[in-house]
């Protein structure tokens, strides 16, 4: 059997890193712990690596670690990835890593893991460009003529930890932060309103149709939708900028008027508010604001917001008169089900 290495890569906060920066990062080195030990059961190496912000990019540091396993097999994943995996899925990422076939993703579109056979990671891991994040490294072999396949039908394999929020949502938040307080608040107020045949629920950005269907059969309400910018994080050069239909709305008057924009549209809400980023700053992160005030806009604490226009966004959500919650792709795709049926859990 061929030996397979599991490379986690966890990024390390910088100095100037926030509170809630620091916090996330904890929640995410503890997941990185824990799928170590359960790929070490599945009969894996594992390594957890840190990195930096200012070290080299994903593609680089995948290039070279590769290379110091060039006999083995290699899954390699972020330290926020899939943390609601089980056994059964770790053994599957094994498997397909320990044969000669194919390279076998979480998503295709939009990987968080990739298992890669010895002989794929071979013959073309040293090609590999310097890609920015992991999320094209699917498209990426597929586009070279390696067979790639996916457990998209897990959606629990589709859960991230990429901000607060989705902590909350995945249920590894501590029951007694005050942090989550708001969004805890919001989030019963959604559940309740989901349950009232009379209202309606409103999920915008890179939602799924699986995801919305899911929605439609386990809630009473009826549900609006606004699927935007889905693949926004792998596209590609030249590809038409990201642009939302709720940014357009917001660019006449202005983020203080998302919280009555949004009531005039639905009984309750959730946002992926990286797409209004996209549309009023672009897809390249470094130009949005800072990922401290992201962070804080998940937990709609405004008060600590130092940009402008996020700050009076998220006062605008905080302070609506529907219930509204703000993250990113988990929160809107497979997050949905996690919020929703968090009572039963």
């Amino acid at each position: 059997m061929t030996r397979v290495v599991v490379i986690i890569l966890h990024a390390v906060p910088g100095p100037s890193a926030g509170s809630l920066e620091a916090a996330l990062a904890a929640v995410r080195a503890a997941n990185a712990t824990r799928q170590a030990r359960g790929f070490e059961k599945a009969g894996a190496m594992a390594r957890i690596i840190e990195t930096r912000s200012d070290g080299a990019p994903f593609g680089t540091r995948l290039r070279r670690l590769a290379a110091l396993d060039a006999d083995a097999g290699i899954i390699i994943l972020g330290s926020g990835s899939v943390p609601l995996a089980t056994a059964t899925d770790r053994r599957a990422f094994v498997a397909a890593a320990s044969g000669s076939g194919h390279v076998l993703t979480n998503n295709r579109y939009s990987g968080d893991i990739a298992a890669i056979p010895q002989k794929v990671a071979f013959a073309a891991l040293r090609e590999l460009p310097d890609l920015t994040a992991d999320n094209g490294l699917p498209r990426w072999f597929a586009d070279r003529g390696f067979a790639v396949r996916d457990l998209l039908s897990r959606w629990r394999l589709q859960v991230d930890l990429d901000s607060p929020i989705d902590v909350l949502i995945a249920g590894l938040a501590e029951p007694d932060d005050p942090a989550f307080e708001r969004v805890r608040d919001a989030a019963a107020r959604i559940r309740t309103c989901t349950a009232d045949p009379r209202a309606q629920f409103l999920v915008a950005g890179r939602t799924s149709s699986d995801a919305l269907r899911w929605v439609e059969q386990h809630t009473a309400s009826r549900t609006r939708a606004l699927i935007e910018e889905r693949g926004m994080r792998t596209a590609s050069p030249g590809q038409r900028p990201a642009r939302s239909t709720l940014g357009l709305l917001l660019d006449r008057p202005g983020p203080a008027a998302f919280g009555s924009l949004i009531a005039e549209l639905s009984d309750a809400a959730v946002v992926d508010t990286r797409v209004l980023l996209a549309h009023r700053l672009g897809s390249d992160e470094t130009a949005w604001p800072a990922v401290e005030d992201r962070f804080a806009s998940d937990l709609l604490l405004h008060e600590g917001i130092g940009d402008p226009w996020l700050k009076a966004l998220t006062k605008a959500a905080a302070t609506a008169a529907i219930p509204v919650l703000l993250g990113g792709h988990t929160l809107v795709g497979p997050g949905l089900r996690l919020l929703l049926q968090a009572r039963r859990r």
